[in-house]
């Protein structure tokens, strides 16, 4: 039976919301070598406004279970915005870095900033467990069938996406201010190679993904205090690898859409 996860949630880039519920789950042994974890959202809108949700993705490919149908959401390289209205709820498989490259049998450079009825990728039957999903009444019972959803479906696990996708799971948990040329030479690869292994297996570049690894740890120490707890933008700049203050600040307004300091404003509120 999956297990609740509770570290913090990287990448939401809201203040905590009371009317919106996330729980997220650990899968089962058997499944670890494809899905990062279950996530469940929830969220009761009637007779208020709709609510705005903004995330800043990881390099994940995520099949999602919505009211409206179920979908592969491929690697979003920007900000993803979602306004939920009314009462819903989804339920989501997020599959680890790499994961889903033996499933989709492409390159995942090729599902990039891109939805597919999740039918396209796993048969006509996705229908017939979307539906019965719908009518679940627990989180307990939505896990037990999206697991054996996945038992009946996944192919046998890739090396070499298991591989790659270690080494992003490592640049995003790590964070570390290196250049590609750094990463290459620490894989023992020549840049172009690192490349065409990434846009295979993960589906964007090394330098996104060195650059989006930045943008989480900038956003969590900004929330955990930044500026306000003695940490000067230009120390935060330096301490994450940029050139300067002004390339830092540059790149966190163009992805999250505020500079740091409004950011850490509205995280506050």
């Amino acid at each position: 039976m999956p297990t609740l996860r509770t570290d913090t949630v990287r990448g939401l880039l809201g203040p905590a919301e009371p009317a919106l519920r996330l729980a997220r789950y650990f899968p089962s042994a058997d499944l670890a070598a494809f899905v990062e974890h279950f996530w469940i959202v929830e969220w009761d809108r009637r007779g208020h406004p709709p609510l705005c949700e903004e995330t800043l993705p990881h390099p994940c490919v995520h099949v999602v279970f919505e009211p409206h149908g179920a979908h592969v959401y491929g690697i979003m390289r920007g900000r993803f915005v979602r306004e939920l209205s009314g009462q819903g709820r989804v339920f989501a498989i997020k599959f680890r870095p790499g994961a889903f490259s033996p499933i989709l049998g492409a390159p995942l450079s090729t599902l990039t900033d891109r939805v597919l009825e999740a039918g396209r990728v796993f048969g006509p039957a996705t229908a017939i467990v979307a539906a019965r999903l719908r009518a679940c009444a627990t989180d307990a019972e939505q896990l037990a069938l999206g697991e054996a959803f996945l038992r009946e479906t996944l192919p046998a696990p890739d090396p070499m996406a298991s591989a790659v996708g270690e080494t992003v799971e490592r640049l995003l948990r790590e964070a570390d201010p290196l250049s590609v040329d750094d990463l290459a030479g620490r894989l023992g690869l020549r840049p172009r190679a690192l490349q065409r292994l990434f846009s295979r297996y993960i589906g964007v570049s090394p330098k996104w993904v060195l650059k989006r690894a930045r943008l989480h740890e900038a956003a969590e120490r900004i929330t955990a205090g930044g500026a306000s707890a003695g940490l000067s933008w230009a120390q935060l700049a330096h301490e994450l690898g940029y050139f300067d203050q002004a390339h830092f600040i540059h790149d966190f307004k163009t992805v999250v859409g505020r500079t740091p300091g409004n950011y850490a404003r509205r995280r506050g509120r």
